[in-house]
């Protein structure tokens, strides 16, 4: 089954990957800074080679970002993210796993998890839900 692995982050720190630009991570000493980046390559290695890792994507910063909605039947775009919150989706993963468990365990390892938020969804086939 397929997820869906997303990635939020503070804007103020823009850049990808977000976990490197984090204050908690640049506050950690700097063995530590190396050990997370060292374990998130490892993790990058392992998913590639199992086959697990589908795609991978990094967001613009949402200040670049356009909504669309349909207004009385007309189009009307506007500037800036929907929402107005601290963090907003930086990027995501697409992940092929065996079990939700086992995705979750993998997103919890993404360095990211540690400083923000990270959100795994089943993704539906065309068919539906494939759970």
């Amino acid at each position: 089954m397929k997820y869906l692995v997303m990635i939020y982050g503070n804007p103020r720190n823009w850049e990808h990957p977000m976990f490197l630009h984090d204050p908690g991570f640049l506050a950690l000493p700097a063995e530590e800074r190396e050990e997370v980046a060292r374990q998130a390559e490892e993790l990058r290695r392992e998913i590639t080679e199992s086959g697990e890792f589908v795609a991978g994507v990094a967001l613009a910063d949402p200040a670049l970002t356009r909504n669309v909605r349909g207004r009385d039947g007309v189009p009307v775009t506007t500037d800036g993210p929907y929402v107005e919150s601290k963090e907003q989706l930086a990027g995501y993963f697409v992940l092929d796993c065996e079990s939700p468990e086992r995705a979750a365990s993998i997103a919890a390892r993404f360095p990211d998890a540690r400083f923000a938020a990270v959100e795994v969804r089943p993704i539906m086939d065309m068919a539906g839900q494939e759970m």
